[in-house]
């Protein structure tokens, strides 16, 4: 059955307020660039995609209301967003009871499948196993885990615990910390950092205690050339707002960076800021945003229709060119073959890549075979340099 109207829906549930919004904000504007780019080029099948847009403010329970709001009475049928995992909880019943879609373009910690969920950011054999494999070799094997007090740093520091077991690691310290964590909260965890004298900050906090965790860092003395704090979330925006002479050093796991210097990154960055301002950074959260609202508006392209089951049977298997690289979704478990890149921050504030796996990894968002020598996930140094303008 075709779809009737003048317009498709897309729901986009994205924080604009809030901790999380210093990231969601540039996922939205990530999923907003794709429907400008798409309806340039003549909309699909002659109508053009309409963001039916909310703001939960970053409060995880806002997510599932608005989820049911845009579903009952806007009739959306196909929904993008969502940061945090607590908040991917609150919608994941809702779309399961609805049957709607929802592309969820963003890391997170694995152990989870629903057919209505098309999985657009990097699951732990993506990022956290190659991030282990090059912590151990470049840095040692004493580890501090820092966190955000939610889902997924818990789960996320669970299966990092694990993986690094397999290398010979060691967690010397444990902590979460609120949302609303102060310098004074750093200060205390900084101590504790001091005295186990790790070799490696393994930091899972999210948005704003990001920042003040790396300012912290920072004003007690330690030097990320030395120890760095690597992450998985730290992205582009953040060092921006703390500066490169706090941020030097760090390092983070992700499919892609700002600084890759390939055509298809180039021009997914000149356009993204075009659009929005030169100064608004672009991060993988955005560019999963981007990718994932491209590959919807092809598969709704080919079957007309925003009937979810439909969508579904289009988008498993499907492959687009997204600017990190070729991407797949893989109909085994509606998870997305990405890019595996680990980058660190230089003098200047730009992250620059280091090590890269040679082609998309294949995700398995149940880690069976989380094995640090994989030769599937073996890193190699990055071929493409950083841009210079």
């Amino acid at each position: 059955m075709i779809d009737t109207g003048d317009t498709w829906k897309l729901g986009v549930l994205f924080s604009e307020t809030g901790p999380t919004a210093i990231i969601e904000s540039l996922q939205q504007r990530g999923a907003l660039l794709a429907i400008k780019e798409i309806n340039a080029a003549g909309g699909v099948a002659g109508r053009a995609l309409e963001p039916v847009l909310c703001d939960p403010g970053s409060d995880p329970q806002r997510y599932g209301l608005l989820a049911e709001k845009m579903i009952s009475e806007d009739c959306v049928r196909v929904l993008i967003g969502c940061y945090m995992s607590s908040a991917r909880k609150e919608v994941l019943p809702v779309v399961e009871r609805r049957n709607v879609l929802f592309f969820y373009p963003t890391l997170y910690e694995g152990f989870e499948y629903s057919p209505n969920v098309i999985y657009g950011g990097a699951c732990p054999n993506q990022n956290s196993v190659p991030l282990a494999s090059y912590l151990l070799e470049n840095y040692g094997n004493r580890f501090y885990f820092i966190g955000s007090d939610y889902i997924y740093p818990r789960e996320s520091n669970r299966v990092m615990r694990n993986i690094l077991r397999q290398g010979g690691g060691e967690v010397v310290g444990e902590v979460y910390v609120p949302f609303e964590a102060g310098p004074e909260e750093f200060a205390r965890i900084l101590r504790d950092v001091a005295e186990k004298a790790p070799d490696a900050i393994f930091c899972t906090t999210v948005g704003e205690t990001t920042v003040q965790l790396y300012r912290a860092y920072h004003a007690a003395g330690h030097d990320g050339r030395r120890v760095p704090i690597a992450s998985l979330t730290t992205n582009e925006a953040e060092i921006a707002t703390v500066g490169a002479q706090v941020g030097v050093g760090h390092i983070t796991a992700a499919p892609w960076f700002n600084t890759l210097d390939t055509p298809a990154s180039r021009r997914f960055c000149a356009n993204y800021q075009r659009e929005f301002g030169p100064d608004i950074q672009v991060t993988s959260c955005a560019e999963a945003a981007y990718f994932q609202t491209h590959m919807f508006a092809a598969a709704l392209d080919k079957v007309g229709s925003l009937d979810p089951d439909q969508l579904r049977e289009c988008l498993l298997g499907a492959s687009w060119d997204a600017p990190q690289g070729q991407v797949k979704i893989d109909p085994d478990n509606n998870h997305t073959y990405l890019h595996s890149r680990i980058a660190r921050v230089d003098e200047r504030g730009d992250f620059i890549v280091q090590r890269e796996v040679i082609r998309p990894v294949k995700p398995d968002p149940y880690l069976v075979t989380p094995d640090l020598n994989d030769r599937r996930l073996r890193l190699r140094k990055a071929m493409p340099k950083a841009r210079t303008s």
